[in-house]
């Protein structure tokens, strides 16, 4: 019996139908990994958590990245304002933000969340929360304090992955 079977034939042109629906890009996960490690060995032993607090630094990244991110070498794209909101809410609003802006091609982002001066004991909440929430997110590649002429100790620059990740 050779092939195809003398039975079978094919459909005419004009009953086929071809799918229009473009195939999703490739996710890198393992890349995406890969560039988290090298991040956490760039930042030596010391997690945010325990690195000294002077109540005005906020950062996460390689030395050099850093430094490029506080002079202004990626212009800051977009802004999300946290002042007036709650813990829940604020973290449920940046992470739909930096989602969005991520998938909207945003290298560098602004977050403000305050400087706790409404706060009970005057101490930024949020301030506090994004500090140990914000290493945790895909898209995050580095964040600093805010120069003082965009925010100083009351807001966060974010810089984000050139391309989406996946969750």
């Amino acid at each position: 019996m050779g092939w195809p079977p003398e039975d079978v034939k094919p459909l005419p042109k004009n009953k086929r139908v071809e799918s229009t629906r473009a195939r999703p890009a490739p996710q890198p996960r393992q890349t995406r990994l890969d560039e988290k490690a090298v991040l956490s060995e760039s930042l030596g032993p010391i997690s945010p958590d325990d690195a000294p607090d002077t109540g005005d630094e906020l950062s996460l990244g390689a030395r050099d990245v850093l430094r490029k991110l506080r002079r202004g070498h990626w212009r800051v794209q977009d802004e999300l304002d946290l002042h007036g909101l709650n813990r829940h809410d604020a973290l449920s609003l940046t992470r739909d933000f930096l989602s969005g802006a991520a998938k909207r091609g945003l290298r560098c982002v602004r977050i403000v969340h305050g400087k706790g001066l409404g706060s009970p004991n005057r101490e930024s909440v949020l301030k506090g929360i994004l500090r140990r929430w914000l290493p945790q997110q895909l898209e995050v590649l580095a964040f600093t304090q805010a120069p003082a002429a965009q925010g100083g100790s009351g807001a966060v620059l974010v810089l984000l992955s050139a391309r989406p990740r996946p969750r």
